[in-house]
């Protein structure tokens, strides 16, 4: 059974720091790209970044490259989302996605705010 578990969100200022995790299991992790989504209120849901299946290449939505930093640890069956500079703009609920057969976690809330 495919399972997808985010950690790490929560409440932060402007200009600060989260680190996302996503550990997956149910699967062979080190052979598949992983990806982050975000979905802000009444917004639709968009890809934030992806990870090829060992690390070597990632892809990142416009508005948070520079910012974010996706990685993964093929050992621990863990994607991470670094996540600095942040801005109120990047509240939103963050999900991983396995998209190999469109898994998704249950998503983790981050909000931003003074």
């Amino acid at each position: 059974q495919v399972r997808l578990v985010e950690s790490g969100g929560g409440l932060v200022q402007p200009g600060g720091s989260l680190r996302l995790s996503c550990v997956a299991s149910g699967f062979t992790f080190k052979n598949y790209l992983m990806r982050w989504y975000r979905q802000a209120p009444g917004k639709e849901r968009e890809m934030v970044a992806a990870i090829s299946f060992n690390g070597e290449h990632t892809s990142y939505n416009d508005r948070v490259k520079g910012r974010f930093t996706i990685s993964r640890d093929n050992v621990q069956n863990t994607t991470y989302l670094q996540m600095n500079s942040l801005k109120y703009e990047d509240t939103a609920v963050y999900y991983c996605h396995w998209p190999n057969l469109d898994y998704w976690g249950q998503g983790i809330q981050v909000t931003v705010s003074s």
